[in-house]
């Protein structure tokens, strides 16, 4: 199974001391081949820290729930790639600071051949790459490393993803016409899912704790026509009618699995989607509760599994294994 992930077109990209990519003509991310107009960061060959083959991973913290090692390894498999894919838990800054600048110099060494990054080193990452992609520097985030002609490279697959996750799950066109969409958090997932409703059409409204964080990100993201808002994330902020809520907060995931972002006094909005960027557990707080509701609702296991595909395509070259994927995370969907 193959599916191209959707193309966004990014704002004009900020960055000091950061070279932009300018994709090659007719370039744009996909689960087939190489990444963003540059051929494979890793083919499999001798060293590395176990070895031969390719040698993959996820850098954040905590990592205890992450799935990606499974999603890689299935892929390995079923491609008969030699490698692995391991999690390298880095605290966050400043305590975390200098792991994460030896594991990006394990990558410029070639003892790594891709990182991924998640919480909270999507932006930590910038100021240690020499590249970014005009995706990830319209964002500000990226959560995809390889190396390019020795220089490391950071993209972000983040947007694209939740866009295709979103159709699969029947959200992207709602039933109202309208597209008016409430993002819970100021993040750097939240980054990437805002950039992508813009670019989608959607009139976002950000609602955040720290209304300041929410109104840098807003004020990064805005084109020529401002269709981005910021909100407080309480009660009495959030009675708006909306169209889609999506959670970026890491609220709800494992082991916290009683936290909601959703204010509890407050019902979800009537005939509104729900995607919420946690999948472990499967049905968090707050699907559970938009279900209960009548809602469409939806967790990120999708965007997760879309943005892995496109990872290991940029890594390796190889078209990816999209069924082994899901079979390795979620028989149910193995052909979604």
């Amino acid at each position: 199974m193959r599916r191209k992930s959707q193309t966004l077109t990014p704002p004009s990209p900020k960055g000091e001391g950061i070279q932009i990519q300018t994709p090659s003509p007719g370039a744009s991310p996909t689960r087939r081949g190489a990444g963003e107009g540059h051929t494979p960061s890793g083919a499999p060959e001798e060293g590395g820290e176990g070895g031969a083959g390719l040698h993959l991973g996820l850098v954040g913290y905590p990592l205890g729930h992450s799935l990606s090692p499974k999603l890689h390894e299935a892929a390995l498999a079923a491609l008969n790639l030699p490698g692995e894919y391991r999690l390298y838990p880095v605290r966050p800054l400043p305590e975390g600071q200098v792991r994460l600048a030896e594991l990006l110099d394990q990558m410029r060494k070639g003892n790594l051949h891709g990182l991924n990054v998640t919480i909270p080193h999507k932006q930590n990452v910038l100021s240690l790459l020499d590249e970014l992609t005009p995706t990830a520097a319209a964002i500000g985030a990226a959560n995809l490393i390889y190396l390019k002609a020795g220089r490391l490279t950071g993209d972000n697959a983040d947007a694209a993803s939740f866009l295709a996750d979103l159709q699969r799950n029947g959200l992207a066109a709602p039933p109202s016409g309208r597209r008016i969409a409430l993002v819970l958090g100021a993040g750097g997932s939240t980054r990437a899912v805002v950039y992508a409703l813009v670019n989608a059409g959607w009139q976002v409204w950000i609602a955040a704790r720290r209304v300041e964080q929410a109104s840098a990100l807003a004020a990064s993201l805005r084109g020529p026509q401002p269709a981005i808002h910021v909100l407080p994330l309480q009660a009495d902020a959030l009675t708006g009618d909306y169209d889609l809520v999506v959670n970026t907060t890491p609220l709800g995931m494992f082991p916290d699995v009683t936290s909601n972002p959703w204010p509890a006094e407050l019902p979800l909005p009537g005939g509104a989607g729900v995607y919420d960027l946690v999948y472990n557990p499967s049905e968090t707080t707050l699907v559970r509760q938009a279900r209960r509701a009548g809602l469409c609702a939806a967790n990120g296991l999708g965007m997760l599994v879309e943005q892995a595909a496109v990872a290991f395509a940029t890594w390796t070259g190889q078209d990816t294994p999209l069924s082994a994927m899901w079979a390795a995370v979620d028989p149910q969907k193995e052909n979604p």
